[in-house]
Parts: C-alpha cells; structure tokens; sequence
C-alpha cells in the first residue's frame, strides 16, 4: 500500500469513466464520492484507500467521509498482530483526522478505543486528556466511561486513583463507583476517607439507592474491620457520633466499635465497650445483638487461651488468668435477667411490673431489694406509671413485715398514703393494706383508727370522678374502705358506731345493694327489725330496677318471715309498690312471693287474682310457666272446674306450641270428668293449629280419644277436620316446595331434576314443575260425589256385626291410619254399601281411609 506522501499509480477500469467524470464536474460533491466509494467497495483495498485520500483532500472537512474513512481502515487491520507497522499507519490517519474532527466525540471515542486495543497505555492515557481538553465540558460525559474502564484495568492503581479524582471534580455523585474501586484494589484508608465524607454531606444522594445510615454501617464495618489499614480517621469518634445520630439501632455500632478494639488487639478496652453498652441500649433488640457478641466473644479468648495453653504447656499464671477468664464469663451469663430487665426498665422507667421482676432477681439480697424498692418509688410517676403503682408501696412494706420491722413497713404505709395516685383505688388499697396489716399482727385498735382516718371528712371536699383534685381529697367517697370500716366495726366496734357507719356510706350516696343488704342483717340480727326495714326503704330509695331487685327481694322475705299475716295490709302496700314500674325479667318472683302471701294469710280470691296479674306480667317465655302454676293452684283450692276460664285465657294468649300443650290439657281433664262434648270442642278447635305433617302426636290423641268415646260419625267428623287443616296448610305449596329445593340443594349440591348443564337459572322452571306435580297429587286425592264408603263384612248382617263389636268391647271401635276420602267435598258422607266378601270370619274393619 502507498504511503500517504507517495502519489500512486492511478489505473483506471473502463468502468469507473463515468464516476471520474461525474468527479471532476462535481469535485466538491461528498455525494458523487461516496457513490464512487461504494462502487469500489468490494474492489482493492489500496484503491479504496486512494479514493478516500482523493476525497479527504478535496474535502478535509466533512465528517461523514473521516468517519468511514477511519471506519474501513480499522477493519482492515482487525485481527492482525498489534506490533505491524500497519497500526501505525491507522494512528497516523486518526490523527490527521483530529486535525479537522477535534471537536467531534466520536472520532475520539473510536481513536482511543483503537489505542486501547493496541495496549498502548500511555499513548491511550494522552489521548483521552486530549480528547477531554478538546471537547467542551458537556460532552465528557461521553469520554469518561470509556476512560474510567480504561483506567480500572490498568495493572497499576495509582494511574486510576489519579484519574477518579478528576473524575470526581466534575461528577462528585459518583463516589460511590470510586469507593468500589478502592475497595478493590485495597486501598481502604482513602476508602474509608471518601466515605466518611460523603456520610457526612448531607446533600449526597446515592445512586445505588442506599440510604444515609446503611452508608454509615458501610463505613463502620470497613474502618472496624480493618484497623490496621485504616490510619487516616478517628475510628473510635466516628463511631462514637453514629451512636448519637441512629439511636434506633445501636446494637450494630457499639459491636462494631467494640470489634475494632479487638481487631486491634486492645481486649480490655473492648470488653468496657461492651460494658458500657449493656448499660446503655434501651431496646432489647439492642441488647441481644450486643450481648450475644459480647459473650462469644468472651468464649473465643477462653478457648484461644486454652489453646495456647495445650501448645505451650500450662504453668501457674496461666491456670489463674483462665480461671479469671471463666469465672467472667459466668459472672456475664448469670447477670443477663439482670441487665435486660435495666433495658426494660430504661425503655420505660414507670413499669411498675418490670420493677416487681427486678425484686424476685434480687431474692435472698435484702439489702439489694431494699434499694430496688426504694428506686422504684422515687422513679415511678403514678400518672404515668404502667399497672398499678401502690403495689410498689404494699410490697415494700409487706417486705419490712415479713422482716418484722413493723415500725419501718408503718413508716412505708405512710408515706404511701401521701402519694398522688392517678385512681381513687390505688389510695384506698394502700389504706385497706394497712388496717390488713394491722389486724394480722392483732392490733385492732391501731386497724380502726387508721381506716376512720382514711374515711375522714377532708377539709376541702370533692366529687369522687373529678380528677383535678388528688386522691386524698377523694377518698372519703371510697366504697372499699367504707366496706372494711363497716366490717371491722361489725366485729370490733359497737352497735352505735357500725350503724353510724353504714348511715354515713348512706348518705354519701356511695352504697351498693349488697351494702344494704347487709345493713338490713346487721340490724335484724341486733332485734331492730324496723329499723332494718327502714334501711331497705332507703336503699330501695337509692336505687331503680335491676339493682334493686335483690333489695326488694330480700326486704318483702324479711317482712313475711317477721309479721307473717299480722300487717297484711301493709304487706300488701309493699308487694304494690314493689310491683309498681318492675320489668316482667324480675316480675315472676315477686308475684310468685305476693300469691303465696295471699294463701298463706290472705283471701284465695286474692291470691287467684295476683296469679291472674303474674300471667299478664311475666315475660312471654314464662308465661307457660306461670299459668301451669295458676291452673295448679286454683285446682287445689276451688277445684279443677274452676280452671276452665284459666285454661281458656291460657289458650287465647300463650303462642301455638304451649297452646297445643293446654288444649291436650284441657281436653283430657274434660274428658276425665265426662265432658265428652266439651273435650271434642277443645280438639276441634286445636286443630285448626296442628298440621298433619307437623303435629302427629295431636292427631293420635284425637283419635285414640274418639275411639274410646266417639262413633262412626264423630270419628268421620275428624277425618273431615283433618283434610280440611291438612288443605289449609297445602295453599302455602309453593313456598313449601321452595324451602324444600333450597334444603335439599344446600345439602347435595346438586339438583337432579335438572337437565345436564343447567344450573341456578331454572330453578323457578323446577318450582313450578313441583308445585303442578303437587297440586295434581291433590286434585288425585280430592273426594268425589259418587264414590262409596265400604265395610268389609261376612255373612253376618252390619247390625248383627256391630252387635258382636259392641258386645266384644263396648267402648272402642277400630279404625286404621289412613284417611277417608270416600267422602263428599263437605264432609257428609255419601250412600253407603254393603259387599259379601268370601272372608271365612267377620271382622268390622271401620271406616277405610285411602
């Protein structure tokens, strides 16, 4: 190939006549170059080159023809060995090309990757500090990738450290790339240098995504793990300032700083790092990840030492530091329930439970529980105190009593007393604690005196819910103390001094109906029977229904046990009263009590009429109740025809399943005193609510009855009855049969009338197919005008057949279970026949049922 300086020989094809005369008309036309260039693609490379020359010199400054200039030569050159002359040859074209493409980045792009290729290292490191200073700023962008790869493989990394360094002069956001680098190539001091300063620039956004404080674990775990690399950063300090700034995850740092140490060899100054850091993590995430390092650390130097020692034979030194080694160790995991109830305690100081556990940790240590007490009560805020802060106060006590320092556990109650509690309660327990406390060790004088304190008047006065004033002006509406004064006095006091006690809790309108109650007992057992009956009124005063059924209960028992029918009159103004606004959930007991006044003492008209009233007031589920009730005690006392109304309003209001249950009653007891006529009204008119299909056990009673009493036509007058209720409950077919479908596909799944494939969308289509298969069914089984009612007989006439029926059993007559359809629409039976059946004996079958 001819040099550039060289002209070649120029020989021409008959063929390229009309591109050279196309040339020279139009020499300045990159058009008529290029389609001379790509006629001659496949021809010479040489003189390929040749045209391109011809055409760069005629036209220096287009970029099209350079670029596949350049292109094609260094595809010529592409898999030969990097030493030929003919690599120069192509550099020197790139250069000629930069002359006039300087300010084109892709010129430089393919140069400097052909220069790379070439593994000219400094020619390529030039030509990319050529190509940026050429280029303006905006297109480095373009270089710098290239350039940064080029600079990643170079064998030496000071050449690359220099260049990211400039690198990040103009794109500082990527100090993340070059601490990827340092990293790599174990350059960690200035790693650790250029993260440090981008944890602490807080205007740095990492591209990767991560967030400030997993760049500072990042810097942690790299200057931690690496203290001998690591001399340009306070190591201690940076970590120190990270434990200040992420206070919600410690646990990582302080190990991270406490592995430092280690790493440096420094083994104490570790072991006071994770110290001080048990002492002060307040999570107890925090506190597992620093203890369970802390203590395999510990375990690491034992077994390093053990190590150390079988190798090197044991003397007498080393058995004293492993045994100082071991029984550190213990001493750690034996403290652990201690040092994470601190990191409870530290999290929440007011949790009174947590200061409970802290007690049973200090078991056995007196000295130790008195200072955890004392440290509880003075840390603990009530108002802010999680659980129940006076139990502080009662087992610090209780503990000086168990100790049987009672001057001391005094002292503790007292001081309790003075708190100000959040509740009302916690005051008045500590009080009931202490009379406790008092009585166990039997002085009762000292247990009253302290319990009238705690229920004195105070000076400034106060509603026991208004928690604007504290708890000691409050405590005087308190029902717990009020209650063991009142037991207390009960057992130590006075008559006097207990019925001014529960004449107080009265009139602080603080009183339960217990508390009356047992007022009431307490007068009635001292013989101050009115007095008791005037503390009922006062506590019936107090109180509305419900509460106060269990005082009117036990006051109108009192009175009937203490006057019996001796103030009937005011007995009876007391039941009123009672009665008067009662809701019908208590009303059955008090009526209940009323009626057996009334018999006991009273008139039996009277007592009838407070049962009547009890029928009406009662709720509806007892109403069945009270009625058997009525009825029984109106038999009893005026007979059981007097029971005929009760029956009847029995009917008239209770609901159809009790009604049934009254008619077959009523009936039966008619039946017994000979209203035959009377007990078939009752069952005819309790047919009317008894469906065939539903009431089975009805109709059987019905008709044992009527064979026993009855005759063909009453017997008749019921199959009638029967169709026509049975009729009645069919006119509801549809919505029967729907309930039917819908049970029966909710427990198959499956509708098999329907025709493969269907589904849901026909189900109306089967509802009417069932109800027309339904109503032909009825219509199948309805009764016809012609049809005949046979008897079954032999060859004895039917008078001398019902002649030997009557004389063999008089009072039945035997039908079976089907129904007579053999009759008219209206019930009147049609003429009726008599066949000659070949039978060899007679027997009087009754009315046949179809």
């Amino acid at each position: 190939m001819p040099s550039l300086t060289e002209k070649p020989e120029v020989i021409f094809d008959e063929d390229d006549l009309p591109y050279e005369e196309e040339i020279i008309r139009n020499p300045y036309s990159v058009k008529c170059w290029m389609r001379y260039i790509e006629y001659k693609q496949n021809g010479a490379k040489s003189v390929l080159n040749m045209i391109y020359e011809r055409a760069l010199k005629e036209l220096p400054g287009s970029y099209k023809l350079w670029y596949n200039y350049l292109r094609e030569r260094r595809k010529q050159v592409k898999g030969k060995c990097i030493t030929e002359p003919v690599y120069e040859e192509v550099n020197n074209c790139h250069e000629r090309a930069l002359v006039f493409m300087h300010k084109m980045p892709r010129i430089w792009l393919d140069y400097c990757q052909f220069l790379v290729s070439q593994c000219k290292i400094t020619r390529s490191r030039r030509t990319f500090d050529r190509a940026l200073r050429a280029l303006p700023v905006t297109q480095h962008s373009r270089i710098w990738p290239l350039y940064l790869r080029f600079a990643r493989n170079l064998p030496l990394p000071e050449t690359a450290v220099r260049i990211y360094r400039r690198y990040l002069k103009l794109s500082p956001e990527n100090a993340e790339e070059y601490i990827d680098y340092l990293r790599s190539v174990n350059r960690l001091d200035e790693a650790a240098v250029r993260l440090a300063a981008i944890v602490n620039d807080e205007s740095f956004v990492s591209k990767e995504g991560k967030s400030n404080y997993q760049l500072w674990h990042e810097l942690c775990d790299l200057i931690s793990q690496n203290p001998d690399k690591v001399k340009s950063l306070n190591v201690g300090a940076i970590i120190r300032g990270g434990l200040t700034r992420f206070t919600d995850q410690l646990g990582k740092l302080w190990c991270s700083l406490a592995d430092y140490y280690i790493r440096s060899g420094h083994l104490e100054k570790a072991r006071d790092v994770y110290e001080e850091a048990i002492q002060t993590v307040v999570t107890v995430r925090d506190f597992t990840q620093v203890f369970d390092r802390y203590a395999h650390t510990e375990e690491s130097m034992i077994a390093a030492k053990m190590e150390t020692n079988a190798e090197m034979g044991q003397d007498e030194q080393d058995d004293i530091e492993l045994e100082l080694r071991l029984a550190r160790f213990e001493q750690l995991i034996s403290r652990r329930p201690l040092l994470l109830n601190s990191v409870l305690l530290r999290q929440n100081p007011h949790n009174v439970h947590e200061w409970h556990k802290r007690v049973k940790l200090y078991e056995g240590n007196p000295r130790q529980i008195i200072n955890t007490y004392t440290e509880a009560v003075q840390t603990v805020d009530p108002l802010r105190a999680t659980g129940k802060p006076h139990s502080l106060w009662v087992a610090f006590a209780k503990f000086y009593e168990e100790n049987e320092q009672l001057d001391d556990a005094r002292t503790i109650f007292e001081k309790a007393t003075k708190v100000n509690y959040k509740q009302v309660d916690d005051l008045a327990a500590v009080w009931c604690e202490y009379g406790e406390m008092e009585l166990r060790h039997e002085n009762y004088e000292q247990a009253l005196r302290i319990l009238r304190k705690a229920t004195a008047i105070p000076s400034k006065k106060a509603e026991y819910f208004d928690s604007s004033e504290p708890v000691q002006n409050r405590v005087y509406k308190s029902l717990k103390v009020w209650s063991m004064l009142a037991d207390l006095e009960e057992s130590l006091g006075t008559f006097q001094s207990t019925k001014a006690v529960y004449d107080r809790i009265i009139d602080l309108r603080i009183a339960t109906p217990q508390i009356i109650i047992n007022y009431g007992m307490f007068l009635e057992e001292h013989n101050y029977f009115e007095e008791s009956f005037k503390a009922y009124e006062r506590g019936i005063a107090l109180f509305r229904w419900p509460n106060v059924y269990d005082i009117w209960n036990t006051y109108l028992t009192k009175f009937i046990d203490r006057y019996g029918g001796k103030k009937l009159e005011r007995a009876r103004d007391l039941f009123e009263q009672a009665l008067d606004g009662c809701p019908a959930k208590y009303a059955k007991t008090i009526y209940l009590l009323y009626a057996k006044l009334e018999e006991e003492y009273g008139l039996a008209r009277h007592a009838m009429a407070v049962y009547e009233r009890a029928t009406e007031a009662v709720e509806t589920d007892e109403r069945h109740h009270m009625f058997n009730i009525y009825i029984k005690r109106a038999a009893e006392i005026y007979g059981v025809t007097h029971t005929r109304a009760i029956y009847q309003k029995a009917i008239e209001v209770l609901p159809d399943e009790h009604a049934r249950e009254m008619c077959l009653r009523f009936a039966d007891m008619e039946s017994k005193l000979g209203e035959i006529d009377r007990a078939r009204a009752i069952y005819s008119y309790c047919s009317q609510i008894c469906d065939p299909r539903m009431t089975p056990t009805f109709w059987q009673t019905w008709k044992e009855f009527e064979i026993r009493h009855g005759n063909e036509d009453t017997i008749r007058e019921m199959l009638r009855i029967k169709r026509s209720v049975q009729a009645t409950y069919n006119t509801q077919v549809n919505f029967m049969s729907s309930q039917m479908l819908k049970a029966t596909a909710n427990a198959t799944g499956t509708v098999s009338d329907l025709a493969p494939g269907q589904s849901g969308v026909d189900d109306m289509k089967m509802l009417e197919q069932k109800a027309q298969q339904l109503a032909a069914e009825a219509e199948r089984d309805k009764p016809r005008p012609k049809d005949k009612i046979l008897f079954v007989r032999s060859d004895t006439s039917r008078s001398e057949l019902a002649e030997l029926a009557k004389q063999a059993n008089p009072d039945e007559i035997d039908i079976d279970d089907e129904d007579n359809d053999e009759e008219e629409e209206d019930g009147e039976p049609d003429e009726v026949q008599l066949e000659q059946k070949s039978v060899p004996t007679a027997v009087f079958g009754g009315l046949k049922e179809d």
